[in-house]
Parts: C-alpha cells; structure tokens; sequence
C-alpha cells in the first residue's frame, strides 16, 4: 500500500551506528543494510513470476529500470541473458547490486528518475514495487512517465507495479495501519511498521520502528503518495 518498504530483519546487527548520506533520499545505508532480508517482495515465489513477466515483455530487447534499488530484479533478469540499465538515487542502495549473480552486468546510473537519461532506446522500461509512490506530487509523476516514454523505442513498453490502497477496509475514524511486525530471538529485538493514511490528499507515511537487542531503538519515516491520484497534492 505505500512506497518502497523497508523490510528491517529483527535479528540483524543494530542501525543505530550506520552514517546515512543524506543525498541517499529516504533509502540511505540504514535502510540498504536490510533491503535484501529474505521473504516478502525478496521470496522466490514473489520474484520468479515478476522475472518470467519482464523477460517475456521485454521480447529479447534491452530493459531499463527506474530506480532500481539494490537490484533484485534486473541481476537476475541479466543472467537470463537481458541487457540490463537502471537509474537509482540512493547510492547505499546501488552499491548492492554488484554483489548479486549477474549485478556486475546491470549498468547503473545514479540520478533522479524524474530526469536522468541513459544511452540507448529499450524494449522495456519498468518501476517495481511501488516506486512510482515515492514520487510526491502529480506533476512529478508526469515527468517521470515522459521521461520513461523518452527512452523507449518503437512499440516499447511500460510496466509499473504498484498496490491499491485497500482504504474502504479501514474503521471510520482509522488513518493507521500496521504492515510488518517481527520479532528477534528471546525477544530482545524487534521492529515495526505503521502506515498513516491522509485520505484528502492521497498520501501515505510509513513509519519503521526498529529495537536491538541491546535496547537501542531507530525511528524512520519515509513519505509516499497514492500513484495515479485525482488531484496534485
């Protein structure tokens, strides 16, 4: 239901002495360091479907990703054989995808989606997982459907994967829902996610709590818009 998550792993060394780089946007290292956690959007049977469905929309062509994280799409989709770019701002996440089977192959520009160009025309250009939600307002999002449609050659195609707010299930009056909740070995450790939901202006702000097992604690926000919304925020 909102923008990129992060899948903080209880059981992981503590955050709390990871230097974020501002410049990284709301996925700087302490988000990176457990991007990669395995289950949810990482699990197998949640990639292969989306690998099987890129690889066959993408006809043999060169794709493009926009912001392409730490790569757990396009490094498996290049040992598949696909020419592989992606666009990413967050070099913390970026740095990942060399470290993955097939990484070393994706060719990876560090800019802003709204407007970086990569060399070349793609058979397919596509923005997993949401992403399209991290971008805040209408007119933003126009920019980065014309800057997608920039790159495609003829007949090029555009997939965007994102969720539909289940909003009609929330109780009058409820703006917050909980979407991750783990717990660490003996119950030392934990972490938590809360999305807060603004129904006027078709917003959403994830809120990621993280414990260690030393009792340090992280406190994280990443804000998200409702992709496709009606009116600009």
């Amino acid at each position: 239901m909102a923008a990129r998550r992060d899948r903080a792993d209880p059981t992981a060394p503590s955050r709390n002495s990871v230097v974020d780089d501002p410049a990284d946007g709301w996925f700087p290292e302490s988000a990176a360091t457990t991007y990669d956690a395995p289950g949810g959007a990482n699990a197998p049977e949640v990639v292969l479907p989306a690998l099987q469905l890129l690889e066959a929309l993408a006809d043999g062509g060169p794709a493009l990703e926009l912001a392409v994280g730490t790569g757990r799409i396009p490094a498996p989709l290049a040992c598949r054989g696909l020419s592989l770019s992606g666009i990413e701002l967050s070099r913390a996440m970026a740095a990942r995808i060399a470290d993955k089977p097939g990484g070393e192959r994706v060719a990876v520009t560090i800019s802003d989606m709204t407007t970086a160009r990569v060399a070349g025309e793609f058979s397919l250009v596509s923005l997993a997982f949401n992403t399209i939600c991290n971008v805040l307002t209408q007119a933003d999002e126009a920019e980065v459907f014309a800057n997608a449609a920039a790159h495609l050659r003829p007949a090029g195609r555009l997939l965007i994967e994102v969720g539909v707010p289940d909003l009609r299930r929330l109780p009058p009056g409820q703006d917050a829902v909980p979407f991750a909740l783990g717990i660490g070995p003996g119950g030392t450790s934990g972490s938590a996610g809360i999305e807060s939901c603004d129904v006027v202006h078709q917003t959403f702000t994830s809120t990621h709590i993280t414990v260690s097992p030393g009792g340090a604690s992280r406190f994280r926000t990443t804000p998200s818009a409702s992709a496709g919304r009606a009116s600009s925020t």
